[in-house]
């Protein structure tokens, strides 16, 4: 099996989806390296890209579409201006033409040449796509990829075509080698240990480095998600709550940026009430970004990208665990966290549902927090585990195919029970754990499998069918 690094979990991304809009994006990248590497751009006379399944029914809504035309256009979603994201979408419907790769200007019709086939489900994965090139010489080079949830992207040839073959030095793919190698090592916490495996990767200043580059974004988004008013685009006209809601927090207090407005969180009062409503602010502030194609931390995917946040924007600014340290060995452990659903369950919701990201999301986030606020390597472990296991059979059921509703507040209570979680396990004995984190893993795989389809992120099934959207 091969070993993941934490900030392939933990990552810079950008919304709606992780699976549906970061993971064809990413596709149409490795298809124009593809098509560099087997002939050139110059040489295409005409591109096609068609979607099926979960990414076809819920296409538009996670932004699918679009993820399509600009990879294809060989924008970064790293890197693009994301005010300027309609823009250049509606040049290339508008003008039936696209810029393959930043190369060459090819006739492009929405609808013919980017097809959402809803009818047909390819048979590897629910997120699976088809890209074709036709040459000038009448030649063509077709590949199929599959968004397997996260941003990561497979072919039926390759797992993934982002995972590195690196082996680490001690090598984790279940809970239980975390604990053996601690002991083994006579390490106190696991942070110290995935520390050591992220060496396999880069240097530990590095490492350190990339950790604290995730918090600064961490941060810049949920000040963007606070300063945002309106309501959010799709259709659904959902209105943004987060600004509002810290907006009654503050009070009368002003802030000119971000220092001056975390300043003044950190000093706010302290009730069990206002902390709750300080940490769904955090939560809804990021996923409200995450709606409007705004630039977030996925985690491990975009629709629970606002969980892991809001956990440790509650512990910066509420607990005592507040050093540079403390988020580096916060981050390490919810990453390394990740890694193991990633491999021996899923964080795809068109897998498992909404158990694969909320719920792994929260796994995550209880273990991070567990860890800096002094968990041994047990405890860690089983804060995981409880987070997980209240999570268990959660389906995907998004309105309108929007990660709207219930996305958004779903990410508000993860964060809670990932707080909860880290609580109870700080006050117990691990020793004495009746169920062991992998074996929730287990479970929670073989829910996944028998979970039925209109459950997964299909928006056949749940809330999507319940609620008219007419009427919303």
């Amino acid at each position: 099996m091969q070993s993941i690094s934490i900030f392939e979990i933990i990552k810079v991304g950008i919304g709606p989806s992780s699976s549906h809009t970061m993971g064809p994006w990413n596709a149409a990248e490795f298809f124009l390296d593809k098509i560099r590497r087997e002939n050139s751009i110059q040489n295409v006379s005409e591109i096609n890209v068609e979607f099926f399944g979960s990414l076809a029914k819920t296409g538009v809504g996670h932004g699918t579409d679009i993820a399509g035309m600009l990879g294809l256009s060989g924008e970064n979603f790293k890197t693009i201006n994301t005010k300027k994201i309609s823009e250049k979408i509606e040049l290339i419907k508008n003008s039936k033409q696209i810029n393959l790769g930043g190369e060459k200007i090819l006739p492009f019709v929405y609808g013919k040449n980017l097809i959402l086939n809803k009818e047909k489900s390819l048979d590897f994965h629910p997120n699976g796509m088809v890209f074709t090139a036709k040459f000038e010489n009448g030649e063509t080079l077709s590949q199929d990829y599959y968004s397997v949830g996260g941003g990561f992207v497979a072919t039926k040839e390759e797992n993934s075509l982002e995972e590195s073959c690196i082996r680490t030095l001690y090598p984790c793919h279940k809970a239980k080698d975390l604990r053996f190698y601690c002991e083994r090592l006579n390490l106190d916490r696991i942070s110290d240990l995935i520390l050591i495996n992220e060496e396999s990767w880069r240097t530990q200043e590095e490492t350190r480095a990339e950790a604290l580059y995730i918090w600064k974004q961490i941060k810049e988004c949920i000040y963007k998600g606070v300063n945002a008013e309106g309501t959010l685009p799709g259709g659904l006209n959902v209105t943004r709550r987060a600004a509002n809601l810290n907006r009654k927090l503050l009070g009368d207090k002003i802030y000119k940026n971000i220092d001056e407005w975390f300043k003044l969180v950190v000093d706010a009062e302290e009730t069990f009430t206002t902390i709750n409503k300080w940490v769904s602010c955090f939560a809804l502030a990021v996923n409200e970004e995450n709606a409007s194609f705004g630039r977030i931390i996925t985690a491990p995917t975009n629709g629970a990208s606002g969980v892991i946040p809001a956990v440790l924007m509650f512990a910066q600014a509420f607990t005592e665990f507040t050093s540079d340290e403390e988020i580096i060995r916060f981050i390490l452990v919810a990453g390394e966290i990740g890694t193991l659903f990633k491999k021996n369950a899923t964080i795809s919701a068109a897998m498992g549902g909404c158990q694969a990201e909320i719920g792994v999301s929260s796994a995550m986030a209880a273990a991070g927090l567990t860890e800096i606020m002094g968990g041994s390597p047990g405890q860690v472990l089983m804060a995981a585990e409880i987070a997980m296991e209240h999570h268990l059979g959660l389906t995907c059921d998004p309105i309108g195919g929007l990660v709207q509703i219930p996305c958004i507040e779903r990410n508000s209570m993860g964060a809670m029970k990932a707080i909860t979680a880290a609580n109870i396990a700080l006050e117990s004995d691990p020793e004495k754990a009746k169920v062991s984190l992998d074996q929730v893993i287990q479970t929670m795989w073989e829910t996944a499998q028998e979970m039925s389809e209109r459950f997964k992120e299909t928006s056949e099934g749940g809330l999507a069918i319940a609620v008219n959207v007419a009427e919303c």
